[in-house]
C-alpha cells in the first residue's frame, strides 16, 4: 500500500477558476445527451459513417465553443459545410445551424428536467468563499448564465467567462489559453498563483497553456490518465476530496 500525496490547500492560492459543465453541475451529461440526439439524427440524414460515439464527444466537442465543436466533429468524418452565421435557423445545414440545432435540444432538456449542482462542488465553494478566495467560472457554453441560475449558483461568481463573452471579444476556444487567461485578468489574479478546475481535455490544455499553478482534473469519465497527459497536475473523482 502506497501513501496518497496530500491534495493542495486551494485557499492558499490567489484565485480558483472553475469550468461549469461537469465540474460544478452535471450539465455535461445533458450536453452529451443533446449532442448525441442531434448527431444521431444528423448522421442518419446525411449517411455519415462511422456512427457518433461518446468518445467523439470527449475528443472533438467537450469543452469547446459550440460551433468549433460542430466543425471539429464533422471534420473528423471528412464532412465540410459552410460556417454560416450565429443567427442561422436550426434547420439550416451550416456549422452554425447544426450548433443551434443542438442548443435547442439542450434547452428543451434543461427546461424539462432542471439541474442541481454537485454537492461536493458546492461544499468546496463554501470553503473558498469562507476563506475569501476569489472564484470565477470559465465556460465555453453560451448557456452558462442560464445553467448557473437554474442551479442556484449565479450569485456566487463575480466573473463568468462564457461563450457569449468569448464570441464578443473574439477569444479562441479551449484548448487555446485565451479564455482562462482573460478570466484571470477579469478576476484580478495571476494564473501563476491560481488554480483552474476542469473535467474536459480541451479545458485542461487551455488552463495549462495559460500557465496556472495548479490544474485540477475532475474525472467524470474521460479518464485520469488522459487528464494527466493533457496537463492536469492533480486528478480527483469529485471536488469533495478537497473538503473531506
Amino acid at each position: 500500500m502506497t501513501d496518497t500525496p496530500a491534495l493542495p490547500d486551494l485557499t492558499a492560492y490567489e484565485g480558483v477558476l472553475f469550468d461549469l459543465d461537469g465540474v460544478l453541475t452535471p450539465t455535461a451529461e445533458v450536453h452529451m445527451r443533446a449532442w448525441k440526439e442531434m448527431f444521431d439524427e444528423l448522421f442518419a440524414a446525411w449517411n455519415i459513417e462511422p456512427p457518433y460515439t461518446d468518445r467523439d464527444y470527449f475528443e472533438y466537442v467537450d469543452g469547446k465553443k459550440r460551433y468549433d465543436g460542430v466543425a471539429s466533429l464533422l471534420r473528423s468524418r471528412d464532412v465540410e459545410v459552410p460556417w454560416g452565421d450565429p443567427s442561422d435557423d436550426p434547420s439550416e445545414d451550416t456549422v452554425c445551424g447544426v450548433g443551434n440545432r443542438k442548443n435547442a435540444v439542450f434547452s428543451r432538456i434543461l427546461r424539462a428536467e432542471g439541474i442541481a449542482p454537485y454537492p461536493g462542488s458546492v461544499a468546496l465553494l463554501d470553503v473558498l468563499q469562507a476563506a475569501g478566495t476569489p472564484i470565477a467560472v470559465v465556460s465555453s457554453s453560451k448557456n452558462a448564465v442560464e445553467v448557473l441560475e437554474a442551479a442556484g449558483l449565479r450569485d456566487r461568481f463575480p466573473v463568468v467567462m462564457d461563450g457569449v463573452i468569448a464570441e464578443r471579444d473574439h477569444l479562441a476556444s479551449k484548448p487555446a489559453p485565451d479564455v482562462f487567461a482573460e478570466a484571470a485578468r477579469l478576476l484580478g489574479v495571476d494564473p501563476a498563483r491560481s488554480v483552474a478546475v476542469e473535467d474536459a481535455l480541451s479545458g485542461v490544455r487551455s488552463a495549462a497553456a495559460a500557465g496556472y499553478a495548479v490544474v485540477v482534473g475532475v474525472d467524470r469519465g474521460v479518464g485520469a490518465g488522459d487528464l494527466t497527459a493533457a496537463g492536469a497536475t492533480v486528478v480527483v473523482d469529485d471536488l469533495a476530496a478537497f473538503v473531506d
